[in-house]
């Protein structure tokens, strides 16, 4: 029996397949690791995702809620002017009907006080002139 001569050719040629499949073995690990990673991505994803749904429930509710809040908000401030503008006419109203005859009994009692005082004391003047000259006079 006789073997077959190996030549330098068959050598590299044996080589080249065995850095093949080495070549092919750890591509093969680094698509598996990405794949693990995706799968990892994934599950994340789904995470998130199960607890956006209810979140975003929670929100529509709590949008929903503040909308019908500023509604009666609304109506209230409606309600506060229109009472503002009646206090309004109820103040212009009393200022037109009483406030004219107040202001003119007010100055009839001022008058007749000061006549009653004024009768008795007329050398003294006005009443703002003799405590000045009594004041004057005390300082001097």
């Amino acid at each position: 029996m006789k073997l077959a001569e190996v030549t330098i050719g068959d050598i590299a040629g044996v080589i080249a397949a065995l850095a093949f499949a080495y070549l092919v073995f750890r591509i093969g690990s680094v698509v598996g690791k990405a794949g693990e990673i995706l799968e990892e991505a994934r599950i994340g994803l789904k995470g998130v995702s199960d607890q956006t749904v209810p979140l975003l429930g929670e929100v529509t509710n709590t949008v929903t809620a503040t909308n019908e809040q500023l509604v009666r908000v609304d109506t209230i401030t409606t309600n506060v002017a229109n009472m503002s503008t009646n206090i309004n006419a109820l103040t212009s109203l009393f200022a037109a009907t009483l406030g004219s005859p107040v202001v003119k009994i007010a100055a009839f009692s001022y008058g007749v006080r000061t006549a009653l005082r004024g009768s008795g004391s007329r050398g003294s003047g006005s009443r703002g002139s003799g405590s000045r000259a009594s004041s004057r006079a005390r300082r001097g």
